[in-house]
C-alpha cells in the first residue's frame, strides 16, 4: 500500500535514485511477484536510523526475502548482526543468496519460523527492532518487542496507516491491531513515538528507559 502521491513519491526517488544493483535486483523481483516491501523511501530512513543511532544488533520480526535487512546491513559495522524471521523457507534462502553476494554472511542469521516465538530463541537485547508481521498481531509484537531493547533502542514498525484504513471506521482485525499497536507506543510514558507518513506509514519508538 502507498498513501503517498505517486508524483511525490517519484520526485522523492529522483532526489537520489538507487543505484545499488543488489537493491534494484530485489525490488525488481519483488515487483514481478507482486509482494509487498518497504521500498526505497522507507529503507533509506531505516538506512538511516540504524547510522545515527550505532546499532550492532538487529532483530526483525517478519523479512520477507530481506529487502529491509539489506538496507539496516549497509549501516551495521563488520561486527554488527541481523536477525531475521520469515515463515518462508524459499525467503530464507533467497535472503541469504542476496547477503553472500555482498559478503555479508556472518551478518545474517535467517530463523524460518514464527517472529513472535523466534525473538524468544534469540538471547541478549536489540538496538534496533524491526516489526512488519501480520497486522492483527502487531500488538502481540510490541509486548515482545518492548522487553527485548536496550535503553535507547529503536521500535521500528511498517504499514501503521495501512492505506488510510486507520483513520475511517475500518473493522477489519487488521486494521484494529494496527490501531491497537499505535495507542501502545504512544500511550507508554517510557516511549517517544512519532509518525512519518511516507509509502504506507512508519512508527518510530525510541525506549527511554
Amino acid at each position: 500500500m502507498n498513501i503517498v502521491s505517486p508524483v511525490i513519491e517519484q520526485y522523492l526517488n529522483g532526489l537520489d535514485p538507487i543505484t545499488d544493483p543488489v537493491l534494484l535486483e530485489m525490488e525488481t523481483y519483488a515487483a514481478s511477484l507482486r509482494f509487498p516491501i518497504v521500498g526505497p523511501l522507507v529503507g533509506r530512513v531505516l538506512y538511516q536510523l540504524a547510522m545515527i543511532s550505532g546499532a550492532r544488533r538487529i532483530f526483525e520480526m517478519g523479512s520477507g526475502f530481506g529487502y529491509s535487512a539489506y538496507w539496516f546491513a549497509k549501516a551495521l559495522s563488520p561486527y554488527g548482526k541481523i536477525f531475521c524471521t520469515d515463515a518462508s523457507a524459499d525467503h530464507a534462502r533467497r535472503a541469504q543468496n542476496t547477503f553472500e553476494k555482498n559478503g555479508w554472511t556472518a551478518t545474517l542469521q535467517f530463523q524460518v519460523g514464527n517472529a513472535l516465538t523466534m525473538i524468544d530463541q534469540v538471547p541478549g537485547e536489540f538496538d534496533i527492532i524491526f516489526n512488519d508481521i501480520d497486522k492483527e498481531d502487531y500488538p502481540q509484537a510490541f509486548h515482545k518487542a518492548l522487553p527485548r531493547l536496550r535503553r535507547g533502542g529503536l521500535l521500528i514498525s511498517d504499514n501503521v496507516l495501512w492505506g488510510g484504513a486507520v483513520a475511517t471506521d475500518d473493522s477489519r482485525a487488521s486494521t484494529a491491531g494496527i490501531r491497537e499497536y499505535t495507542r501502545l507506543i504512544f500511550s507508554n510514558e517510557n516511549l517517544v513515538s512519532s509518525i512519518l507518513p511516507i509509502r504506507d506509514g512508519v512508527s518510530i519508538t525510541v525506549k527511554l528507559v
